[in-house]
């Protein structure tokens, strides 16, 4: 199993957040699993893909030629792949991955675990995608997708599909049990 991991190229406020990201990588290594990444040493990405080393983890970095100095290329991990842009980097990603998570992140983060999400919902892959929701970063994030449920933009079966907990190794069992529903994304369709 390989889990293809978001986070920042910053560390953010809170070292809880970097407490998260180690520990992640620690059960990453704990069960046998690889990891693929943005492919930068700094920030969020830095510390997941250098403990995830530490542990044993297979490491793959894929990281655009546009931002391999501004994100500081990782040379320390098992592969780093160098792409020509960032739409070849997500779905180079995509293909190593078995599954998403996002740590806490920005806007880049947010951007990659919703693409994964929104092909889940459309059926173009049936792989788990993952929060680590570390001291309830995401909370203001999950109550907007409650609202787009309420508001009908987003089927009940399709928020049951996010993967939430803040545990790493919680967070692991439930990707492990994951089924995808079997439910199109359409609402309504026989209305149009």
């Amino acid at each position: 199993m390989r889990l293809c991991v978001f986070c920042g190229s910053n560390p953010g406020q809170n070292p809880r957040y970097r407490e998260a990201a180690e520990a992640l990588a620690a059960e990453l290594a704990a069960r046998g699993w690889g990891m693929v990444y943005g492919g930068g040493k700094v920030g969020m990405m830095g510390t997941v893909a250098d403990a995830a080393i530490a542990g044993g983890c297979e490491v793959l970095g894929v990281i655009p030629k546009a931002l391999e100095q501004k994100e500081l290329g990782h040379t320390g991990i098992t592969r780093l792949e160098i792409v020509a842009s960032m739409h070849e980097r997500k779905q180079r990603m995509a293909e190593l991955a078995d599954a998403f998570v996002a740590l806490p992140g920005g806007l880049g983060t947010l951007e990659e675990i919703f693409e994964n999400l929104t092909w889940a919902q459309l059926g173009i892959h049936a792989k788990p995608c993952a929060f680590l929701n570390v001291e309830g970063y995401y909370d203001p994030l999950l109550e907007f997708i409650d609202r787009a449920v309420s508001q009908r933009y987003v089927r009940p079966e399709h928020r049951r599909m996010i993967v939430v907990e803040s545990s790493p190794a919680a967070l692991l069992d439930r990707i492990e049990a994951y089924e995808p529903p079997e439910i199109e994304k359409w609402m309504d369709r026989e209305e149009t």
